[in-house]
């Protein structure tokens, strides 16, 4: 029987993040910002410059994080909150970074609160430019990202390109998203990750073998899990690609997806990446077979008649077959759907594969699964006892199997990895 149950821990319980705050139209999406750190779990203090509170009220950002919003440098009981904000943060955040914000930060001003705070901490700053296409081409703005960037050793997270404020157009200056920003926090602080700077590849989703140019053999996996891996594996510093079969998900934010079709085009593209990666997670549905003839045209009713006869051939196992590519030294975690003896398959395929860890889970259970957001599944690892996860979004399930996944690499992968040398 599986082992004790483990509870979710919010990945970012514990890390303290200031969001600074300036006086830009993007300064709304800021909350959605706040609100997402919250539920990961971070401490947030948000820093309301005097021009962001002509764009939003302290009081939203109260609400969503549960703490006081600062706006002013000098406090009535004396207290120096810039020191103690910059010597206690894990990251700062500024988004949006106006024009002006970029201007005074380059040139050490100190004159607000956001600007002390900046030049008091020493943790890792991450600017989310935001301004009319014209303002962020100007070669003053420009020359203050390079300094920012190259001698102060900040993060700048975009300008996306797009829509900007009524009557401006369209063009470089959009802040990033609140979930993208999220994706460069985390990366900064991953810094003492062990998947930082990892290669990872990651299966995801169906197979579909063609029957004809119409029709296909394949099975019900949305690829939701594998892509929740993808966005904690980027998240925590890691390099991370994802081979794809037919999916319908947005892609996560500075993750490389290769869509492939059929289990054979899997094969070849997960052979070509398994040398060089460091981490290997096979979370996808591969088809078991395909039809040994596949028509070229569309087969029609009337002259394949009442019945239909498919004569199917095996499929390759992916996992299997791309055991002795992998890198020696490498991490490689298998998931197992099963409908019964779930332990005995799952160690079964742990020691077949050539596993570290097998991510387990039976198909009939309520709320876990194919087509859902939530998954309830039991880790199995060399030489530990199993580990029960009872039902969670996705996103926390791919938090602690990475988990498992950063110890592993810590302590060095298991034995049971083989390379073609």
């Amino acid at each position: 029987m599986p082992g004790p149950v483990l509870h979710p821990r919010r990945p970012w319980e514990g890390r303290s993040i200031v969001l600074g705050v300036t006086g830009g139209v993007a300064a709304y999406k800021a909350v959605q910002l706040a609100r997402d750190l919250t539920r990961l779990g971070a401490e947030v203090d948000t820093i309301l410059t005097a021009g962001a509170e002509e764009f939003i009220r302290p009081l939203s950002f109260d609400a969503v994080t549960g703490r006081s919003t600062a706006t002013e440098l000098f406090s009535t009981d004396g207290a120096a909150l810039h020191i103690k904000l910059g010597s206690e943060a894990d990251v700062v955040c500024v988004a949006p970074a106006t024009a002006d914000l970029i201007a005074r930060a380059a040139h050490g001003r100190a004159d607000d609160l956001l600007t002390t705070t900046l030049l008091a901490t020493r943790a890792p700053v991450l600017i989310c430019p935001a301004m009319n296409d014209r303002m962020y081409s100007h070669p003053q703005t420009q020359t203050n990202l390079r300094h920012l960037g190259e001698v102060l050793s900040y993060r700048i997270a975009g300008p996306g390109t797009g829509p900007l404020a009524a009557g401006e157009g369209s063009g470089p200056g959009r802040m990033l998203e609140p979930h993208e920003i999220v994706e460069e926090i985390g990366r900064a602080l991953s810094e003492a990750s062990p998947l930082r700077g990892k290669k990872v590849v990651i299966t995801a989703g169906p197979t579909r073998e063609a029957i004809d140019p119409v029709r296909f053999i394949g099975n019900r996996s949305s690829g939701r899990m594998g892509f929740a891996l993808a966005a904690a594996a980027r998240r925590r510093g890691a390099d991370v690609t994802v081979v794809a079969g037919p999916v319908s998900l947005p892609v996560p934010y500075g993750v490389e997806v290769l869509s492939v079709e059929t289990a054979r085009e899997m094969l070849q593209c997960v052979s070509e990446l398994l040398p060089e990666a460091d981490v290997s997670v096979f979370a996808s549905a591969v088809a078991d077979y395909r039809p040994a003839n596949s028509s070229e045209e569309k087969l029609k009713r009337a002259d394949v008649g009442p019945e239909m006869t498919l004569t199917l051939a095996e499929n390759p196992d992916v996992a299997g077959e791309t055991r002795v590519a992998r890198k020696a030294g490498s991490v490689s975690v298998g998931f197992a759907l099963e409908t019964t003896s779930l332990v005995e398959n799952a160690r079964a395929k742990l020691e077949s594969k050539g596993f570290d860890m097998i991510v387990a889970n039976e198909a009939e259970g309520g709320g876990a699964g194919f087509e859902v957001d939530t998954n309830r599944v039991v880790l199995f690892g060399v030489d530990r006892e199993p580990e029960e996860l009872p039902l969670l979004a996705k996103d926390e399930v791919a938090e602690m199997i990475l988990d498992r996944v950063s110890e592993i690499v810590e302590s060095g992968a298991e034995p049971g990895v083989e390379s073609s040398g």
